[in-house]
């Protein structure tokens, strides 16, 4: 627990505004452009997928978190699945690994996230909606028998940050409808997970508020863990292959 007084840490907070903000627009005013044009360039190839990381990875480092990669991506149809903090969450993921989101619909009109994840191929779901979800699932098999990697949070949706909820079983119907791998993947927030809580959505906190908020946090380290595959046969049905990629996911967030 931090020891820092009150006024300190206020002091500290203003003093991170005051250079991450400019480091922000410029990100923003220069590395925008240049990422878009990359983008176009590459056509959704290589270059493409290079620059959304390049980009990402910039974003990341502003916000003052210092990503570490263990384990290697895999390439091709694969869905990767992780444990679901914040949106910061696919900003991390996208600066090591090009991959297709399930998303909420609702972050299409988020201010510059709903844009990257536009760009960074994401599949928009609408909550609570059966028909909507089941359009997903043939989406995301679609993709994964085209060899496009597709990312998810089986867990549904972020919450207070503390602990890995049930990983639904339903999202990992596309890997075995397609046969394709699954990659679990740990993101753990400071050591050993310990700043799950500060990087998570705050009761009634809207998202300009989190971005702000996380924007002034002291620098920490990130951990992108990805973990051993789960195959479609190895396991009984989705169920267990969830049930195996979310043990996976929470021995690792507990590793150092």
């Amino acid at each position: 627990m931090s020891t820092t007084s009150p006024a300190v840490e206020s002091l500290l907070r203003s003093l991170r505004y005051a250079y991450r903000l400019p480091l922000l627009l410029l990100h923003l005013l220069i590395g925008l452009p240049i990422t878009l044009i990359l983008i176009a360039l590459g056509r959704g190839g290589r270059l493409s997928h290079a620059a959304v990381r390049g980009f990402m990875g910039g974003l990341a480092w502003v916000f003052g978190l210092r990503v570490r990669r263990e384990g290697v991506p895999q390439q091709g149809g694969v869905l990767f699945v992780a444990n679901h903090v914040s949106w910061m969450d696919i900003v991390v993921l996208h600066s090591q690994q090009m991959m297709g989101f399930i998303a909420k619909s609702e972050i299409r009109g988020w201010p510059l996230v709903g844009w990257l994840a536009m760009q960074g191929e994401s599949i928009f779901l609408q909550r609570g909606n059966g028909d909507s979800l089941g359009q997903v699932v043939g989406e995301m098999a679609q993709r994964l028998r085209a060899g496009r990697a597709v990312g998810a949070f089986p867990e549904g949706g972020t919450r207070s940050g503390r602990g890995v909820i049930v990983f639904h079983a339903r999202i990992f119907a596309a890997a075995v409808e397609a046969e394709a791998p699954v990659q679990p993947v740990a993101v753990a927030y400071g050591p050993k997970a310990s700043a799950q809580a500060i990087m998570a959505f705050r009761p009634r906190e809207r998202f300009l508020g989190n971005f702000f908020r996380v924007l002034a946090e002291p620098t920490r380290p990130v951990r992108v863990c990805f973990l051993e595959q789960v195959l479609p046969g190895q396991f009984d049905g989705r169920r267990g292959m969830a049930e195996m990629a979310q043990a996976r996911v929470i021995a690792a967030l507990t590793a150092d």
